[in-house]
């Protein structure tokens, strides 16, 4: 379950969290409650600083994967663009701490909505196991007399459709606007997700064509 609905659940995390980035906080503290496990500590070799450093940009990168940071996140990579291109430099530079910072955490967002962008069989693969714990959620929800989230309702969904869009309107333009930024390393990646969503096109006029004629 992601975080909004774990809050509109009212569950004993969203009330410990204040409802903010629940899940994505309730991970972050697990983790650094382990930490202080002897036997799990791997920054035993770090100083005190070095160990601040580590766990706030561990936080910072974490809570970066909150899905509804997204358009604060594309917004913040756009204004990097923005300075490259201003600069009139091909060369990246990230003196300031505050923009490497805002750099990983646009890179680990990249990274978790990365699916439509690897190759086809991969992304088949990886998007069934997706679409699954979506169900799953949406099986809870419908459990617990909430508002189905969006592409969660395994009895109302077109999965291709559903691709499409997300591919449309989250995907593309926050990897265009990776493209932008590293220029041309990012080609590749831009091109896949073209033919993936192609796919999901073919497909869904494949099956909606075949499905009339049945009818």
């Amino acid at each position: 379950m992601h975080s909004k609905c774990v809050s509109v659940a009212d569950s004993e995390l969203a009330i410990m969290y204040n409802d903010e980035s629940v899940l994505e906080q309730h991970h972050l503290a697990v983790a650094f409650k382990l930490l202080q496990d002897s036997n799990c500590d791997f920054l035993v070799g770090l100083n005190k600083k070095q160990r601040q450093l580590f766990r706030k940009i561990s936080i910072e990168m974490v809570l970066a994967t909150d899905m509804s940071k997204h358009m604060s996140l594309l917004a913040d990579l756009k204004t990097m663009v923005e300075a490259k291109k201003v600069a009139g430099s091909s060369v990246l530079t990230f003196d300031k701490f505050n923009d490497r910072l805002q750099l990983l955490q646009s890179m680990i967002h990249l990274s978790d909505l990365s699916n439509p962008t690897k190759p086809i069989e991969l992304y088949q693969n990886w998007n069934q196991r997706i679409l699954e714990e979506y169900w799953r959620q949406g099986d809870r929800e419908r459990d617990l007399g909430l508002e189905i989230s969006p592409m969660c309702d395994r009895n109302n969904v077109t999965i291709e459709k559903s691709q499409v869009g997300f591919i449309d309107y989250i995907v593309h333009p926050l990897f265009e606007t990776w493209a932008d930024l590293v220029h041309p390393h990012a080609q590749n990646i831009l091109d896949q997700l073209v033919m993936n969503r192609e796919w999901c096109c073919f497909l869904f006029t494949y099956v909606n064509s075949h499905f009339k004629i049945l009818l």
